[in-house]
């Protein structure tokens, strides 16, 4: 893993505040539904062009590149059935950068500009810590993937998977973790919200639901917040390590992406969702994972 002992002295708060289906096209990019698209031979979410109001930009002391928190994206395959909707891609480099953004804002970690775009059988990934895969609800590992991800989450790498919906697509992410961890012991839990994780930056009582941005913008109206009537309870499931470490957690019936990736575009989905739900959820899972 990356050296990041200097994040953990540095993380004074500021503020209060089994591949049985056929795979369908290898990580070039572009989402199904046309969320963005990824340059080919691109390696970071800096070189992707905003997909929605622009993104933030600063820069770190030279020669604290191997100290900083990339926000790490995962290409992965998709089934080619119809189980979720979108790919690998979707949100970025918004969600990406704007998190990223904030992350450094409001805490004194020092976070990386640009982020990374990496696939599973990356020599790299274990340069890497955190993780982040979108639209599970569709995810397929290939065979060789299984056992690299399987390593990387018990020595000490950690996975946020993020927005998708309904049972359905839950059944599929699970059974793809299973191929990762088929032991019992690695069953998914329920996080509850006595767990430090949610005290950890922000202080979280609730498990809001972040809809897409229309859905949320469509809600200040109808009040519904669930893309679907099967998805309207909110979940964060753990898979957890032999000492408690929590490796993978899965924030379900919610899009955490889409309130990082839009929250200029609408002052009520800003309020009501980006600052209220998005950001303290993605601040405190990178908080906690990064110094437990």
């Amino acid at each position: 893993m990356k050296r990041l002992l200097p994040l953990l002295a540095a993380l004074l708060v500021l503020a209060s505040v089994a591949s049985l289906a056929q795979r369908s096209g290898r990580r070039g990019g572009g989402g199904w539904y046309g969320e963005s698209f990824i340059p080919p031979g691109a390696r970071t979410a800096r070189e992707v062009e905003s997909h929605s109001t622009g993104t933030p930009v600063w820069t770190n002391t030279p020669g604290f590149e191997r100290d900083a928190f990339t926000f790490t994206r995962m290409k992965r395959d998709h089934r080619s059935y119809n189980i979720g909707r979108g790919d690998w891609s979707t949100d970025c480099p918004d969600s990406d950068l704007n998190l990223s953004h904030r992350l450094q804002q409001m805490t004194s970690m020092l976070v990386d500009p640009d982020g990374r775009l990496l696939d599973i059988d990356s020599p790299e990934l274990f340069n890497y810590p955190w993780i982040y895969m979108v639209e599970v609800g569709n995810l397929v590992f290939r065979d060789e993937e299984v056992p690299i991800m399987r390593k990387y989450l018990l020595n000490g790498g950690f996975l946020m998977a993020d927005d998708f919906w309904g049972p359905n697509e839950w059944d599929n992410f699970e059974m793809e973790m299973k191929r990762v961890f088929p032991e019992p012991e690695y069953e998914f839990k329920e996080l509850e919200l006595a767990h430090p994780l949610y005290r950890m930056v922000f202080p979280i009582t609730e498990k809001g639901q972040v809809p897409n941005v229309r859905q949320g913008m469509r809600s200040e109206y109808d009040h519904v917040t669930w893309e679907r009537e099967d998805a309207r309870e909110v979940h964060h499931r753990a898979i957890t390590d032999s000492k408690g470490r929590i490796m993978v957690l899965a924030t379900h019936n919610t899009d955490n992406g889409d309130g990082w990736e839009h929250e200029g575009l609408n002052h009520y989905f800003f309020k009501n969702f980006s600052e209220k739900y998005s950001y303290p959820l993605g601040i405190n899972i990178i908080v906690y994972t990064m110094t437990h």
